[in-house]
């Protein structure tokens, strides 16, 4: 793999394009947790091959590869979350019957874990989502959002804590 890398950062195009592969379905995962949506996520993929293809000759050590590419993923799923307008969307099952026989309990069952890692600010959804949805250690989620490895540490407990804490407030699991 690291063969690769180094061709690609000379401008080799297919060996760009072999690697990009090897790691667009995480890439995909990844942003669909963030932007909830098929189109938005495939527009993330699309934008992180463009920047990476960009930008792969900066890469410094061609073993961090997939690391910077999911850091870029990561910009690239924040930067689509933030220019998206703040606008609630009702499920299309329930619009128009709310006035029906619709009450508060099943609005509430309809709590799932993305809503919750919703209600968590940007950096600690990005420290749970790397960790449960991509598998990475520690050390991995510190270099990709390039924060220090004591503070990731804390920035997931503390995530971890609110989650519980939404949960048992909503009176789901008690």
């Amino acid at each position: 793999m690291l063969n690769l890398v180094k061709k690609a950062q000379k401008g080799d195009d297919k060996a760009f394009l072999a690697l990009f592969q090897k790691y667009e379905q995480d890439i995909y995962r990844m942003a669909f947790v963030y932007v909830k949506n098929q189109s938005d996520a495939l527009d993330v993929v699309q934008e992180t091959a463009y920047r990476s293809f960009k930008t792969i000759k900066n890469l410094k050590e061609p073993k961090y590869f997939k690391t910077w590419l999911i850091r870029i993923a990561v910009n690239c799923s924040l930067d689509l979350v933030r220019k998206q307008t703040k606008v609630v969307q009702l499920k299309p099952e329930l619009e128009g019957n709310l006035s029906d026989d619709v009450n508060e309990e099943d609005i509430i069952l309809e709590i799932t874990v993305r809503d919750l890692i919703e209600q968590l600010n940007e950096g600690e959804k990005s420290v749970v989502i790397l960790r449960f949805y991509e598998d990475l250690t520690f050390k991995e989620i510190s270099e990709t959002l390039d924060i220090p490895l004591g503070t990731t540490k804390t920035i997931l407990y503390r995530a971890l804590d609110k989650l519980r804490k939404n949960l048992k407030g909503d009176d789901l699991y008690e």
